[in-house]
């Protein structure tokens, strides 16, 4: 006898077949698909290098680090144009004790690093910024004291010892907010160098966005604390950026009170000294 069978279920037997071939021609498709995308990717690395590192920007790369004499020189005249604010304007007497424990300061710093400033340790990060912070609070209690003594009318009579005093004011402003760029631009620079924390960078120099020409900038080009040097002295005189801008919201906060600051300390010592002459 034949076994009959309910109506409908040849017909419900080859949609499922017909179901489980379709899925798997889709599977082998896809399967293509990614082995496909897998040799073309390969392809790609071969002719042009590494994908990951033909993308980053320069001042991400690892580098040797820079120089430690740049920023050492720059110090040491910070320290040497405080001898010229002495008496009045110094925060503490004897006038040479701060300047001596700056020196010391800055000679336990190049000692532990003296070539190259690539060595991660958060002993010196503190000491430099220490540092740093040391220069910042001098200056800027002789500077507030010689605005004080301008607005009281109790500066000196004559406009060469003021101009004098003005000027290492100015100029150790200068160095300061320098050091302070350097320090923070990018977390610091052992992290520029090794190019280990932050992704983004707080000034946008000039040669960041040229670093893919060969004719205008090697392309392994990072900012060095000349450079900052250079955004200080170009800030403290034209009271706004020139050919280098503040990405970050510190660093613009910064720009501004360095305008301020200068702006105040010239605008009064040159307006004392018109009327000393």
């Amino acid at each position: 006898m034949t076994e009959e069978h309910p109506p409908g279920t040849h017909d419900a037997d080859a949609g499922v077949h017909n179901a489980v071939t379709m899925a798997h021609v889709l599977a082998g498709i896809e399967s293509l698909h990614h082995r496909l995308d897998a040799i073309e990717g390969i392809q790609q690395a071969t002719a042009d290098g590494p994908p990951a590192r033909r993308q980053l920007p320069s001042w991400r790369l690892p580098s040797n680090g820079e120089a430690r004499w740049q920023v050492t020189l720059c110090t040491a005249v910070a320290i040497a144009l405080q001898l010229p604010v002495h008496g009045r304007l110094s925060l503490v007497h004897p006038d040479w004790i701060l300047p001596a424990v700056q020196g010391l300061l800055l000679v336990g710093l190049v000692s532990a690093n003296p070539r190259r400033i690539n060595r991660e340790s958060r002993a010196l990060r503190s000491l430099a910024l220490a540092l740093a912070g040391l220069l910042s609070v001098v200056n800027a209690y002789a500077a507030g004291a010689l605005v004080y003594e301008i607005v009281q009318g109790k500066a000196p009579s004559t406009a060469g010892p003021l101009l004098a005093t003005g000027a290492s004011i100015w100029l150790t402003n200068v160095v300061v907010f320098s050091l302070w760029y350097w320090e923070f631009d990018q977390g610091g620079p052992v992290a520029r160098a090794l190019a280990t924390k932050h992704r983004y960078p707080d000034f946008l120099f000039a040669n960041m966005t040229v670093t893919d020409n060969p004719d205008l900038c090697q392309k392994d080009w990072k900012p060095a604390f000349g450079d900052y040097l250079y955004l200080s002295i170009t800030n403290a005189t034209a009271f706004s950026p020139t050919d280098t801008l503040p990405l970050s919201r510190w660093a613009k906060m910064a720009m501004t009170l360095q305008s301020a600051v200068s702006l105040v300390t010239v605008a009064l010592v040159i307006a004392r000294a018109v009327n000393a002459f």
